[in-house]
């Protein structure tokens, strides 16, 4: 209960405080590397995992650019430098405007994984979850930590807020969920994952993931834990990096659990009054995010995958979950 409290206090947060973006030159832009994803029709969806993927139809989108790799801290400390830029995380509430809610759901801050010692119950977040004031993208896990050394590591303890105001600085926008996993999918057509049906990590770790039983223990067999640098597994058909693991990925769409059955062009998900209806009434329309992060394990969240999805509160972020942006071709 006092998660949802929290969670709803910072979307009202974000909704409240305006975020003044000065006029800069566009000097991170030449930094984003995108690439060029022709368009076409494919099968959108799958049937065979979690059912908020489906049902599975086929969907067409028109040409777009997307960024090789997700944002990093760099790219995203560019744009703050030449914007002065404050994240929903960075913000504070009017106590004025809430003179009844508690000290501690005024501060900034935002969500942290906090790993625990042994076994949790499966069914409460709250075992490895927690709000941390001040944590933010600077300090993605809270007072003490620190993003340097980690410039090529995806940004995190961003909004979809924060992710859409960086993206139309650059020139671009977020991506739609159907064009994220058009291009997750790397043109093969159907498959369970961006490389192919299959995933046997004896022939090579393909994805930053979890490794060992969720949340207390990772083995780290990949190499990491945490974030990785962007771009430290094979891309896929494509040649994007990390569209599987390492943060999930804000999109457009606003969130329902699952999928229209018609064959859709452009699809853009369902209005905000429609998304409404399966968010908490205190929080609002959440967001899609897609890709899974370093914290899906097979035993609990097998969603490094293409066709996999789940919702994130839009004011609010946390340390695993980032973007990349796209572009409309001229």
């Amino acid at each position: 209960m006092q998660r949802t409290i929290i969670l709803a206090a910072l979307a009202l947060a974000a909704l409240v405080v305006a975020a003044a973006i000065r006029t800069a030159p566009l000097e991170a832009q030449d930094e984003i590397d995108f690439v060029l994803i022709e368009g076409g029709s494919f099968l959108m969806g799958s049937e065979q995992h979690y059912p908020e993927e489906g049902p599975r139809r086929r969907v067409t989108v028109d040409p777009f650019l997307i960024g090789r790799t997700e944002v990093t801290n760099a790219q995203f400390a560019a744009f703050v430098e030449a914007t002065g830029y404050v994240t929903t995380a960075e913000r504070s509430i009017d106590p004025a405007l809430h003179p009844t809610w508690p000290e501690e759901l005024l501060v900034p801050g935002s969500m942290v994984f906090a790993q625990p010692s042994g076994p949790v119950d499966m069914s409460d977040m709250t075992g490895w979850w927690r709000y941390v004031p001040d944590a933010d993208w600077r300090h993605p896990s809270g007072p003490g930590s620190t993003i340097e050394g980690l410039e090529d590591h995806p940004v995190v303890q961003v909004s979809p807020e924060d992710a859409e105001a960086y993206a139309a600085w650059a020139g671009g926008r977020l991506p739609t969920e159907a064009e994220w996993e058009f291009a997750a999918r790397g043109g093969l057509e159907g498959a369970a994952y961006s490389w192919g049906e299959t995933y046997d990590p004896s022939q090579g770790w393909k994805a930053n993931s979890w490794q060992g039983p969720f949340p207390a223990v990772d083995l780290v067999k990949d190499g990491h834990h945490g974030t990785a640098p962007v771009g430290s597994f094979q891309p896929n058909g494509y040649g994007l990096s990390d569209m599987a693991g390492n943060v999930w990925e804000y999109v457009t769409d606003w969130w329902v659990p699952g999928h229209p059955s018609t064959e859709q062009r452009n699809p853009s998900g369902p209005p905000e009054m429609l998304a409404v209806r399966f968010a908490s009434p205190d929080i609002g329309a959440m967001r899609v995010v897609k890709g899974g992060s370093w914290l899906c394990a097979p035993s609990y969240c097998l969603r490094y995958r293409p066709a996999a999805r789940q919702p994130a509160e839009r004011g609010v972020g946390s340390n695993h979950i980032g973007f990349r942006i796209a572009m409309d071709v001229e």
